[in-house]
């Protein structure tokens, strides 16, 4: 047997199969470098033929990931340093305060600003976002913060804040998380522009809007028990209409689920429970 000449075909057939694999990855890359640019230019097409405004800056995350926290559990002792209010404590995870004076939440301008309350009246007051102002109800709605980023509608991460007519607080409810932890981080997470044009070609933003924010935020997963719950990473959409109302859209950035809250609100009067629960007054 001549081993040299076995030798020589056995490197031509090896470089011959080499260079069909190199040519079946390029295939296969162009392929999919296609459906990337068609899908990418459908829905830029789909966009202006709805007349849909989208030119936001891209909002990068590279550690959005679950997280699960516990349900903060308060106590009369640990209150006492909030003054000027008289606090009862309902099921040992809701505040519910009534201001002994009530406080203004509007500057020189007209203009509300809470800052100043939140940092003076309430249980670590910072970490809360102002989500929404309800001028007719006379109420502001806070979400709780995780790393500088909202968990939406969670009624265990929220704090709702009320006044009277000469835009004074008189009262708010507030449910708080703590101990948070990050889990089963993936690489592979639905982007803003992913989010934004799942929305698009399922027909949630409609005809002749603007696309005003896209915003990574957090949304209830599951509850694993009474004290515990799992929040999964969300996009929050916010969009004008053409008619100038204004429409919240959620997109779980794992799974791809649009999400619909269910929200109801924490409840601002519970005589029947009140005879059990710890009172504070300052």
């Amino acid at each position: 047997m001549d081993w040299n000449k076995t030798k020589t075909i056995f490197i031509v057939v090896f470089s011959i199969l080499n260079i069909f694999l190199y040519s079946l990855y390029l295939k296969q890359h162009t392929e999919t470098q296609n459906v990337q640019t068609i899908g990418k230019t459908s829905i830029e097409e789909l966009m202006k033929q709805e007349n849909i405004t989208y030119n936001l800056p891209q909002a990068v995350k590279n550690d959005f990931s679950y997280i699960s926290a516990n349900i903060k559990m308060f106590s009369k002792e640990e209150l006492e340093s909030l003054v000027s209010q008289s606090i009862i404590i309902v099921d040992n995870t809701q505040i519910e305060s009534t201001m002994n004076k009530p406080i203004s939440i509007q500057n020189s301008k007209g203009d509300y600003h809470f800052i100043d309350f939140l940092t003076k009246y309430v249980w670590n007051g910072t970490e809360y976002e102002l989500w929404e102002v309800d001028k007719k109800n006379q109420s502001a709605m806070f979400f709780q913060q995780v790393d500088g980023e909202p968990i939406f509608y969670s009624t265990n991460a929220m704090l709702i804040i009320h006044w009277n007519e000469e835009h004074e607080v008189t009262k708010y409810e507030q449910r708080m998380l703590k101990d948070f932890t990050s889990f089963n981080k993936k690489k592979d997470l639905m982007t803003q522009d992913e989010a934004v044009s799942s929305l698009v070609t399922r027909g949630y933003v409609k005809q002749d809007s603007k696309i005003l924010r896209v915003i990574p935020g957090y949304s209830t997963r599951v509850q694993l028990t009474t004290e515990t719950q799992v929040f999964a990473p969300t996009w929050n959409i916010r969009v004008e209409l053409k008619d100038g109302s204004i429409e919240e859209h959620f997109i779980n950035a794992i799974e791809g689920k649009v999400i619909d809250f269910q929200f109801e609100k924490m409840e601002e009067d519970n005589p029947d429970e009140e005879l059990d629960d710890d009172e504070v007054d300052e």
